[in-house]
């Protein structure tokens, strides 16, 4: 009985140090979620940038496109200026709500 004991306190011994790295690593858990949180916001800005200039170039893609039907005369030309219009004005809409949001 005496050996199965002291068996038993080698095994739970050996499991606590085993086990003492992981507490030890855990504890940095809080430091690396705001880690991660300070370069995902520190990327917003940057990605605002970029939807403002994506939106820039479709308009004038869409102004392009919209010249083209309007010199054609096809009749369609109000649908195809609103849809790009649209385009354009959902692409702002987005990063500027992205923008205040999240509070940059």
């Amino acid at each position: 009985m005496k050996n199965t004991v002291s068996k038993a306190m080698h095994v739970v011994a050996f499991a606590l140090l085993l086990a003492l790295p992981l507490v030890a690593n855990a504890q940095d858990g809080l430091a690396g979620i705001n880690e991660a949180n300070q370069q995902v916001r520190s990327y917003f800005d940057a990605g605002t940038d970029l939807m403002y200039a994506v939106g820039a170039i479709l308009g004038l893609i869409g102004a392009v496109k919209v010249y083209q039907k309007w010199n054609a005369g096809d009749p369609d030309t109000g649908k195809v200026a609103a849809a790009w219009f649209g385009s354009c004005v959902f692409l702002v809409v987005v990063a500027t709500v992205i923008q205040s949001f999240f509070g940059i």
